[in-house]
């Protein structure tokens, strides 16, 4: 069974990178052929080629067997001034730029709708998890036992989108009688119905209702799903993907400091592995739902750290593509392709680095 779960996690992970990699290469296609840029190949996957499926046009479209994304292939790309007019090399600057920003644009795109999407369809419901009741609480008086999870208040759900959680709901109608659906040990349901206590009653020791848990009471999902009208959808999607990007930028500050203070220490950060195993952890034991909210921050994640200016990242490129349009010929082509050589191999030494540390992690278990 676990090398089947392995099998299937693998599989997982190479067809949701690899589809956010097509993605972002899409965006650059799409754009070099609105420009007037030639388009020598579209490649699924990286070579070795396994299969052309479409060799009509100027266009060759194919498969390829290493599964971990896909590839654009623009005639000039390299820097090689040409005489072919539809050259990248030969394009205007702002389509060079429009070009190579189009990636990083469709994977914020693809973010936001995956986080709309869920919201607007599947918005995991959040409960709140207890280990014990309280003697002579009002938990206790209407017979609720721990270990339990409270997943409504009279009947309203409450998901990982929403400015007010569960426990937010419970202190608000303090004093008041609700009815609590509760999840006891096994997963059966029941309906409650609890006086709560009165707002003067409740102190740093005494909650409204009187659950508590070891470590502190917790969120954790209930296996339900509740959708938003579109308009909501729209605006969590919105908030979502900034909230994503934020993230991501501060990981890239703790990055950078970690390196900077103790450069033997774990990274802050998981490499292709640590990622692969988070994926695998997510999906087997919170569903699809919540491996495709992950799959939006991965997408969110990718558009940043592309836009980010060393070679040879699409950010890099820009600021080299820029560096050319000022200074000519005094950046040869010899100095750019040397420019992306090194960085290619500087962001390949830091790949095995990461992942040095994420099977460390896995041996021991951490």
């Amino acid at each position: 069974m676990a090398v089947f779960q392995s099998a299937i996690t693998v599989v997982l992970f190479l067809f949701i990178l690899g589809a956010l990699v097509v993605i972002h290469e899409l965006g650059h296609f799409i754009t070099a052929r609105l420009a007037g840029v030639r388009v020598l190949e579209f490649g699924i996957g990286f070579p070795p080629r396994a299969k052309v499926l479409r060799s009509s046009g100027e266009t060759l479209y194919t498969l390829n067997w290493l599964p971990i994304g896909g590839f654009v292939k623009l005639e000039g790309e390299d820097g090689d001034a040409g005489a072919d007019p539809r050259s990248f090399v030969n394009a205007a600057l702002w389509k060079k730029l429009v070009i190579l920003v189009a990636g990083v644009a469709m994977n914020m795109l693809l973010a936001f709708v995956i986080f709309a999407s869920v919201a607007a369809f599947a918005s995991p419901a959040v409960g709140v998890g207890f280990d014990a009741v309280q003697p002579g609480s009002p938990a206790a008086d209407a017979g609720i036992t721990g270990p339990g999870q409270i997943v409504a208040v009279d009947g309203e759900r409450f998901d990982i989108f929403g400015s007010t959680t569960i426990l937010d709901a419970i202190r608000a109608k303090a004093g008041q009688v609700v009815v609590l659906t509760v999840v006891g040990p096994g997963g059966a349901r029941r309906d409650v119905a609890v006086t709560l206590r009165s707002p003067s009653q409740i102190d740093a020791e005494h909650g409204a209702l009187g659950i508590s848990s070891q470590q502190g009471l917790r969120f954790e999902l209930s296996g339900e799903y509740k959708g938003h009208d579109l308009v909501t959808a729209t605006s969590i999607g919105a908030r979502q993907t900034t909230v994503a990007l934020g993230l991501i930028v501060d990981g890239l500050g703790q990055l950078v400091g970690s390196v900077a203070s103790n450069p033997t220490a774990p990274p802050p950060v998981a490499g292709p592995i640590g990622i692969g195993i988070q994926l695998g952890d997510l999906f087997w034991n919170s569903g699809p739902i919540p491996t495709l909210y992950f799959a939006g921050i991965l997408s969110a994640n990718l558009a940043l750290v592309n836009i980010l200016p060393f070679p040879p990242l699409d950010g890099g490129r820009m600021l080299m593509i820029v560096l050319r349009s000022l200074f000519g010929a005094r950046i040869s082509v010899r100095a750019e392709r040397m420019t992306y050589a090194i960085g290619f191999l500087f962001l390949f030494g830091f790949l095995i680095w990461v992942t040095g540390f994420d099977i460390l992690r896995g041996i021991q278990g951490g």
